[in-house]
């Protein structure tokens, strides 16, 4: 008999295998190849719906931080500051949400790990901050103190950072929006409190309820912390003209700002704003007698704006509306003594209770003592009274690695708002209590001045077409 070769057979046994495969293998190739796409398309649709989620849930976050203050909580029987209460007093409701909406972010395709892994990947400078973080926590475990404090102050600007920073330019506009409208709001409520006499809510000093001062503090609290805050507002203004471009508009609207400085009586705020406003002016002024070119109309807009902010001045001052402010400068009631004896309260302690931190009654008895029943005005000297010299210069590297990170995602002018923060810190109690002044700063440094992405599909295309025009020259060269 005749042996089939390989290529060889009969023919139903080369029918077969076509038949089968054109007709068995069908349904379930088509589902191996929609299947993948399919639960592709879920994990888009599930990961937007969370990041809508975690986008409205930070929106109540920037709302609660501008406009619910620790004097609020009191005023609303919360023991936030307050000896008593539970646990869940203890803690801003920003905090609350804003750990929400980290969760949530928390919970797309990539997993709680993943997620991790890629928040921290970008901003490696972050693990020095939660490890000096962390020691600091062990410090407030160990000595048995509240350790609320740190949480509130020092995690949280973190946690909104990493959760901001996730958000697109779409997720951030309306974070954007929402800083604006706040900060506005402060200011005419300021406005109101100082000239009318009323303030909306108490200001409070632990229990005792603080009677006889004339400065505003709308939602804010406290009148250093509203300056301070409002301070920043102007500097991004002024330093960025993006936040707000028509400058018929911009130029009343810093002005309207300022003047509220008075209002809020921060003399450290005005003064920064002032002398950094001056040397942008400088500034501005050397490159015009350089040569730099202005548009007529500007120039027009800009002289009749010196006028009318010249003339508005010289008739406040006349009218004596910031008599009260003016005065701050030359009476201050005990507020320079009260730093004196800030660093005269160093000596009164040895070097192993510097070292990890005294004992906190001992440190309340001497401040009663020497006349600092308002705090500690110098942040540095309180950590170290509170937290020791060793924790307060792992604080200290800690939070310049969190600003540096902050600064390699934010525009130039974020120096100025540096400057205005370091000022604030050396000279008031700032975020050496328990508050959220630097979550509101980190907040605004993080919205209203990230840096403006690179033009790198322009650079490419450029770079494209040169080549191309190379290529071309090349081979007109060998032709010819």
């Amino acid at each position: 008999m005749r042996q089939l070769g390989p290529t060889q057979g009969p023919a139903w046994a080369a029918a077969a295998p076509a038949n089968l495969s054109r007709h068995a293998p069908a349904v379930p190739a088509m589902r191996e190849s929609r299947t993948p796409g399919n639960a592709r398309t879920r994990a888009i649709s599930a990961n937007r719906f969370i990041e809508w989620i975690a986008g409205a849930s930070l929106l109540l976050a920037v709302v609660a931080t501008f406009t619910i203050s620790s004097a609020m909580l009191t005023n609303w029987k919360i023991h936030y500051v307050t000896a008593g209460g539970s646990f869940i007093e203890k803690l801003h409701p920003a905090t609350y949400i804003t750990f929400l909406a980290f969760g949530l972010l928390l919970m797309r395709s990539r997993g709680p790990v993943g997620e991790i892994n890629r928040m921290l990947s970008d901003a490696k400078l972050l693990f020095v901050y939660l490890i000096c973080w962390l020691f600091l926590l062990v410090q407030m475990f160990v000595l048995e103190r509240p350790f609320t404090v740190i949480i509130d102050t020092f995690l949280l600007p973190v946690v909104l950072c990493l959760a901001v920073w996730r958000l697109g330019p779409s997720q951030k506009r309306p974070l954007i929006w929402a800083i604006h409208a706040t900060i506005l709001l402060n200011i005419v409520l300021g406005y109101y409190e100082y000239f009318s006499g009323r303030r909306l809510i108490p200001l409070t000093l632990g229990d005792i309820v603080v009677m006889g001062e004339w400065r505003s503090s709308a939602l804010l609290g406290h009148p250093l912390t509203a300056s301070g805050l409002v301070a920043a507002y102007i500097l991004a203004l002024v330093l960025r003209p993006r936040l707000c471009p028509p400058i018929v508009l911009r130029l009343p609207l810093i002005a309207f700002c300022l003047g509220s400085l008075m209002a809020f009586g921060g003399r450290t705020a005005l003064v920064t704003v002032l002398a950094i406003i001056g040397l942008f002016v400088g500034m501005e002024a050397l490159r015009l007698l350089r040569g730099k070119r202005v548009p007529l109309p500007a120039a027009i807009i800009a002289i009749c704006v010196l006028f009318v902010a010249g003339a508005g001045i010289f008739a406040a001052l006349d009218l004596g509306i910031f008599d009260k402010m003016l005065l701050r400068f030359s009476s201050d009631k005990g507020s320079t003594l009260a730093r004196y004896a800030t660093f005269n309260l160093l000596s009164h302690f040895d070097w192993h209770e510097l070292l990890l931190g005294p004992n906190p009654v001992r440190v309340n008895a001497l401040q009663s003592q020497l006349g600092l029943n308002y705090g500690i005005e110098n942040f540095w000297i309180s950590c170290v009274v509170q937290f020791g010299i060793i924790h307060t210069a792992l604080l200290t590297i800690g939070l310049v690695c969190f600003f540096i990170e902050i600064i390699r995602r934010s525009d130039a002018s974020v120096w100025a708002i540096i400057f205005l923060v370091i000022t604030i810190a050396a000279s008031s109690v700032s975020f050496s209590s328990k508050n959220i002044q630097l979550t509101q700063f980190v907040i605004l440094i993080s919205l209203l001045l990230p840096r403006e992405p690179r033009r790198v599909a322009a650079r490419s295309q450029a770079r494209q077409a040169v080549s191309t025009n190379r290529i071309r020259y090349q081979t007109r060269e060998t032709t010819a």
